[in-house]
């Protein structure tokens, strides 16, 4: 999020803070939903790192899997409020918090090269059919935490990330595509939330290049330019690479905070201004409204150009359309 004005250093001492500000809550249940925390495996640099991780479980039988990444900065608990809309419609939500620092580049914004590590990332769902591979030993996990009986992860994806966790979600769906293809054949949406890219590397361009040759739905929630988002440099490519009539929307008044709603802090939002309730509002209901339709492969016209609830936002002026060149 805030990669092209911090130091090392300084990234160093806020990867530390968020750490301490924004830990997991283990085993909380609200409604319909549980949320466990528990870790998952992931190999960088030839070492086995094991990243904090939570899972939100839905009650009954789940209708896909979202894999939801936080941005620069950030951790999975900045992205809890969002992770329980989808969790309370009835997905299995997984929210892993990835390095924003480290001395080997595993990093969830590039640094320098982080291409080795986020293909590693992309192993949790290229893996996610085998019982051994470690998304779904991770889950098996949460499920013995929350008194669930043992299971198999959903079969249908929505990868989701926020600021350079929209980085990581273009190019681990990409890389699916190209090395796990049975498994991108699962990926039902990919879902940027402000994405953000890097300033060293072409990690967005080629995933969303590469998105671009398949039918998989991409769509954008994005904020206005400004320093935040890097003048909406993730969305800019978007447009850009992925070359159809609906990308999603741009909230007129959004910060780049929207995303995590109320669990956001001010680490977000001093700098970048705190989010408007009605901006969060429609974030939730797009996001949660869009993946539901994509795994069930329904289309709910009110939250589509030409239906009620996305027209009175548009011609209210709290959305614009986005759409590729």
């Amino acid at each position: 999020m805030f990669s092209k004005r911090l130091t090392a250093l300084s990234a160093l001492l806020i990867a530390a803070t968020v750490s301490l500000t924004a830990p997991a809550r283990a085993a909380t249940a609200a409604g319909a939903w549980t949320q466990v925390s528990n870790t998952v495996d992931v190999s960088c640099a030839g070492l086995t790192y094991r990243p904090s991780a939570d899972w939100f479980l839905p009650a009954g039988t789940a209708k896909g899997l979202v894999y939801l990444q936080h941005g620069f900065s950030r951790s999975n608990g900045n992205l809890a409020d969002l992770a329980e809309h989808y969790a309370a419609a009835g997905f299995v939500v997984f929210a892993p918090t990835l390095p924003s620092a480290d001395i080997f580049g595993c990093t969830v914004s590039n640094l320098g090269n982080n291409a080795p590590f986020l293909n590693n990332v992309a192993t949790w769902l290229g893996q996610a059919n085998n019982a051994s591979g470690a998304l779904a030993r991770s889950y098996a996990d949460a499920l013995g935490k929350a008194g669930r009986p043992a299971g198999t992860l959903p079969t249908s994806y929505v990868i989701a990330g926020h600021s350079a966790g929209g980085e990581v979600a273009a190019y681990v769906a990409n890389r699916l595509r190209t090395t796990f293809p049975s498994q991108f054949a699962r990926v039902r949406l990919v879902q940027l939330l402000d994405p953000v890219k890097s300033f060293i590397g072409s990690n967005t361009a080629t995933g969303l290049k590469g998105l671009n040759l398949t039918s998989t739905p991409v769509l954008a929630i994005s904020s206005p330019p400004y320093l935040a988002n890097s003048n909406a440099n993730g969305t800019v490519e978007l447009t850009n690479d992925v070359h159809r009539p609906f990308l999603g929307v741009r909230l007129t008044t959004g910060s780049h905070c929207d995303a995590e709603g109320a669990s956001t802090d001010g680490l977000c939002t001093v700098p970048n201004g705190a989010s408007q309730p009605g901006n969060v509002t429609a974030l939730q209901t797009f996001a949660v409204a869009w993946a539901g339709d994509a795994v069930a492969g329904t289309t709910t016209a009110t939250y589509y150009p030409g239906g009620a609830y996305y027209q009175s936002l548009l011609t209210g002026g709290v959305t614009q359309t986005l759409s590729g060149s």
